[in-house]
């Protein structure tokens, strides 16, 4: 897999949760460490995503924000 992203976490999908339209997908980068990431429900079946499969987590964004309480 080639990307222009510098991010790339490799993971196991933990959990896929199907909407109607989107796809909810976390995946477990570290023992207790998951990212979740909002895609098309398209994509999801496309890409055959389902628990305990393999996949990266590519992240890609010219801004990061983050907050204190």
């Amino acid at each position: 897999m080639k990307s222009s992203a510098r991010n790339t976490i490799k993971g196991t999908v933990k959990k896929v949760e199907m909407g109607s339209v989107n796809a909810v997908v976390t995946l477990e980068v570290a023992p207790g460490v998951e990212i979740s990431g909002m895609i098309t429900k398209e994509s999801a079946e496309s890409l055959g995503l389902s628990e305990g499969k393999e996949a990266y987590a590519i992240i890609k964004a010219s801004d990061v924000m983050l907050g204190v309480e």
